[in-house]
């Protein structure tokens, strides 16, 4: 794995654009809610060091991860963004609708990439089990909500 035993979530702040007159909506799926909050966390706290103020983050809560993309384009259409982050965990069962829900998320996603003016950054979790979710969202992989947060302040500064 390229990712064995990494921290993927460190960042330089003084490499980035300054967040401070930048607006953030945040889409977070609430299945796998321990997955979730902490990415939600991640995100947040990284957003307020790179210099986005706690008013201009504007939270949108939802069943799961399919209904991301509705979310995320709610948030667009409700306030006017810099960027948006989709914040999801689904993890690998018994059946196909892990690949269902995970095809459709990442589609509705990246249609709204290329439909609105507005970056939408993918940050759902699509994990073959609990501990692979669990290192990538404040374990020993980091917090992919961090890495999520950094890529929505790059992309709104383009």
């Amino acid at each position: 794995m390229a990712t064995s035993g990494t921290d993927l979530s460190f960042f330089d702040a003084s490499s980035l654009p300054s967040g401070e007159h930048m607006r953030v909506g945040i889409a977070v799926a609430e299945w796998n809610s321990e997955i979730t909050e902490n990415l939600y966390r991640g995100a947040v706290d990284t957003l307020s060091a790179l210099g986005v103020v706690s008013n201009n983050i504007h939270t949108y809560r939802v069943p799961g991860a399919f209904e991301l993309p509705h979310a995320c384009k709610k948030l667009i259409d409700r306030h006017q963004l810099s960027a948006v982050i989709a914040i999801g965990s689904v993890i690998q069962g018994e059946t196909k609708h892990f690949d269902f829900i995970c095809q459709s998320t990442a589609q509705g996603i990246m249609n709204l990439n290329t439909d609105q003016n507005v970056p939408v950054i993918f940050c759902v979790l699509t994990d073959n089990n609990l501990q692979q979710a669990i290192d990538r969202s404040g374990g020993k992989h980091g917090n992919k909500g961090v890495e999520a947060a950094v890529a929505a302040v790059k992309m709104a500064a383009l």
